[in-house]
């Protein structure tokens, strides 16, 4: 095959986002169409690629300057995986777009964005180069941000906010990429292997914090259940449901498996086990007490990532293999519950909790695929959520700290109830008077839902299908050999009982909430809410003290404030004020003294000549003596 066809990824959907663009907005049928035929032919060439799996292509260039720079694209196992699985989700969302997005003014710049995302995600996958990955991830933060936009009138505020903490986590992608050249003279990625160490090791914290912000780890999460409500749920379904957590996950681990050597238990690896026990306990807490179906989904997509990122911090090759696994499995409910919802959204016009209720009834495919994906999400046998959490769960119980084990194990509970109230507020339980009767959406917007519903039931039962496809190829270098021992449907084990315990207690902890609420389904996590210390804690999370974003905004106004009245405002009073007056009060005396009488002036006359022949005479006294 020749080399030069790795181009087409990154080029036909740019080319397929200039030909949507310029089809007029009156055309949509024939946009529409274009758009899908165009996501099926990226998919065939993403599939074409994962069959190949082996393949590079290296372009020189050397500027006027002296500076060189190379268009350096490498396909191995870990980048066809990931360029599949981009080209399945863009299809998806494209397909159940057509429906979706059919009434939206600005659905034209929709499906530009849509397939300059798959773009830049592909060339990002691709690029064997720091600076060529740079260059794709910082066009992955413009795409997000028009995305947002699409949304509505006010979209533009989250749009800015997840702008500014992205680019900040790429800031410090690209200032860790600088510091790693420093100690290694390279930014070809195949070419690096270093320990952490000293400079490196910041290198390895601040390029980690690029992949952690842009997947939406704590805290450069906050940006996410804004953009639940303000953008389309088409896109949350594709970039922080589905596209973010695989170039997340698959940047974080090319950083820990391959541009560092990382030892297990080190402090590094401590650091990336912390930061995601942390999201997964703090975001599904967040995620169990939402009224509003689309930011509950948000919060899971955050929290699920703290699974993630435990996996691979481990260090441990079935930890790193779970995180993985979880990466793809996440991918393909998250994606699929954010479609869900959309589809109720699109029907009924709304997703508050409070305001629905027995739409399973007249949505019996998407209320099935919802619950179907509610069970995966939650680590229930034998879903495939349940066998890439047991292989975290072992991975991080390998590494000595239990309490890792036990954060996971709190995720799931809350996780279970938190899907509990999910669907039984929208899907189950007596008809909501508040919405009129609906029926069940059309065909593009079911067929992805069907598609990722049995993708998450063929993942878990057949588990070692994605594995051997997907997931020891990529760990080949990395004595991936437990992985073919592990059974990761066994559930006579003390893992795999916990498991089951932990989703006994949520359980129990749904039916409680839901009785004492009298049996108001949207209510049943207020027991949990009104805990003696997490109620206040809540109560600060809703006034969004811990987001940094917001107290960052009030941190700049109170400066802006001390700058405008402590410096501004006296340099104002300095110059247009106390000189004025000192001005005025010189005026005032000259005008005093020069009062138009001839004696005065005389008399001010004879004292200065008086005074001058003074000055005279004593200077020529003193030069005499």
């Amino acid at each position: 095959m020749n080399c030069s066809v790795l181009l087409v990824p990154v080029l036909l959907p740019a080319a397929l986002a200039i030909v949507c663009l310029g089809i007029p907005a009156r055309s949509r049928f024939i946009r529409d169409a274009a758009a899908v035929i165009g996501s099926i032919a990226l998919l065939y060439y993403g599939v074409v690629f994962f069959v190949v799996k082996d393949l590079s292509l290296f372009l020189p260039w050397t500027t006027a300057g002296g500076f060189s720079l190379a268009l350096d694209f490498r396909l191995y196992p870990f980048s066809a995986f990931i360029l599949l699985w981009i080209t399945v989700f863009t299809a998806l969302v494209i397909l159940y777009s057509t429906v979706k997005m059919s009434s939206v003014s600005r659905s034209t710049e929709y499906y530009t964005y849509i397939f300059l995302t798959a773009a830049f995600a592909s060339g990002a996958v691709l690029s064997n180069n720091l600076i060529l990955l740079v260059f794709f991830w910082e066009g992955l933060l413009l795409t997000l941000y028009g995305l947002i936009t699409i949304g509505g009138k006010n979209s533009y505020k989250t749009a800015l906010k997840s702008l500014l903490i992205v680019g900040f986590c790429d800031f410090c992608m690209i200032l860790g990429i600088v510091l790693l050249w420093t100690q290694t003279r390279t930014f070809r990625i195949s070419d690096i292997a270093v320990r952490p160490e000293g400079v490196t090791a910041v290198s390895f914290i601040l390029m980690s914090t690029g992949a952690l912000g842009k997947a939406g780890a704590l805290p450069f999460h906050t940006w996410i259940p804004d953009a639940a409500i303000d953008a389309p749920v088409s896109v949350m379904a594709l970039l922080p449901g589905a596209m973010e957590k695989l170039l997340g996950v698959y940047l974080l681990t090319r950083i820990c498996l391959d541009i560092f050597v990382l030892e297990i238990n080190s402090s590094l690896c401590i650091i990336l086990m912390t930061v995601g026990a942390v999201t997964i306990v703090v975001a599904v807490l967040m995620a169990l007490v939402q009224k509003d179906l689309k930011r509950l989904l948000s919060y899971h997509a955050i929290s699920q990532f703290g699974y993630m990122v435990l996996g691979v911090g481990t260090g441990v090759p079935l930890g790193i293999a779970g995180g993985i696994f979880h990466m793809l499995n996440n991918a393909i409910y998250k994606s699929g519950l954010f479609l869900g919802a959309g589809s109720v959204e699109h029907r009924a016009g709304t997703t508050e909790m409070k305001k629905l209720g027995g739409l399973g009834r007249e949505m019996p495919v998407t209320a099935v695929c919802f619950l179907v994906l509610s069970a995966a999400i939650s680590g229930i046998w034998p879903l495939n959520g349940f066998v890439s959490k047991e292989m975290i769960f072992h991975g991080s119980k390998e590494t000595g700290y239990i309490i890792f084990t036990i954060a996971a194990w709190v995720g799931a509970i809350f996780t279970f109830a938190s899907f509990l109230k999910a669907s039984h507020s929208v899907f189950l339980g007596p008809r909501s008077s508040e919405i009129p009767q609906i029926r069940e959406t059309g065909s593009p917007m079911f067929i992805p839902l069907i598609i990722l519903t049995l993708l998450s039931v063929v993942f878990g039962i057949f588990y070692n299908l994605p594995l051997k496809l997907f997931i020891i190829p990529v760990l080949q270098s990395h004595s991936a050999a437990e992985l073919e021992s592990f059974n990761g449907l066994a559930l006579f084990n003390p893992f795999a009982l916990v498991s089951v315990l932990c989703l006994c207690i949520g359980f129990a902890i749904h039916c409680f909430g839901w009785l004492k609420s009298g049996k108001k389904a949207y209510m049943a996590s207020e027991p949990v809410h009104q805990l003696p210390v997490l109620e206040q804690l809540y109560d600060r999370a809703e006034k969004r003290i811990f987001d940094p974003y917001d107290q960052g905004v009030k941190l700049l106004k109170a400066l802006a404030a001390v700058l405008y009245y402590g410096v501004d405002r006296v340099m104002d009073f300095c110059f247009d004020g106390l000189w004025v007056m000192a001005g005025r009060q010189v005026v005032k005396v000259l005008r005093f003294v020069h009062n138009g009488i001839f004696a005065n002036y005389l008399a001010w006359a004879l004292t200065g000549l008086a005074a001058v022949a003074g000055l005279l005479y004593y200077l020529v006294r003193g030069g005499l003596g």
